[in-house]
């Protein structure tokens, strides 16, 4: 399945990143996840979930719980627990009419990191895995399609009080990220738009 469409193509060719965003697939996309995958993953509290309804709506939440909650337990296989919620099944709701899921990873602080994960979502209710995970109502497994590290340039850094250093300002040149002078990068990076 190719990672983008016809509207992701319309902007990146009306903003000339169309060969970058390719270089970019084909360099750090990939469909299993990798051991640093995995210790990431599971040295966070937290994630974000996007799922849609049947007509494609959208849904975004919040999914917490401790280091570990959510895991990698093989290279093609990502787990969370569902926990006791409000009751409105949004998420969950969502996984059971359209399987596919978005979840992003994000580490905040002096070292931000980011990481999407795309897929296909299922549920389980009795799952024997669930065991691992107390207080579990319910298991969601995701098989990934495609996972994908996200350049973390404007993450701030909340517990220091600082906004990303990378977010524009009125008569300042901007900050570049280090990525885009990169070898492998950095003769396709289009000219910024004012």
């Amino acid at each position: 399945m190719p990672m983008f469409h016809n509207g992701n193509r319309e902007l990146q060719d009306a903003f000339g990143s169309r060969p970058l965003a390719d270089r970019l697939v084909e360099r750090l996309r990939r469909g299993t996840f990798t051991d640093d995958d995995a210790i990431f993953i599971a040295s966070l509290e937290y994630f974000f979930l996007a799922t849609a309804d049947p007509v494609g709506r959208p849904d975004c939440s919040f999914k917490g719980g401790p280091p570990g909650f959510a895991r990698v337990v093989a290279p093609d296989h990502l787990v969370w627990p569902d926990y006791d919620g409000n009751g409105m099944f949004k998420s969950l709701g969502n996984i059971a009419i359209n399987p596919s899921v978005g979840l992003l990873f994000v580490r905040m602080g002096e070292a931000p990191k980011r990481l999407r994960v795309n897929g296909s979502a299922t549920i389980s209710l009795d799952d024997p895995l669930m065991e691992t995970f107390p207080g579990a109502q319910a298991l969601v497994r995701v098989t990934p399609v495609d996972i994908f590290p996200n350049c973390p340039r404007y993450i701030p850094d909340p517990a220091a009080a600082k906004h990303s250093p990378y977010i524009p300002h009125a008569d300042e040149p901007p900050v570049e990220p280090k990525w885009k002078a990169m070898n492998m990068f950095s003769d396709l990076v289009p000219p910024r738009k004012a």
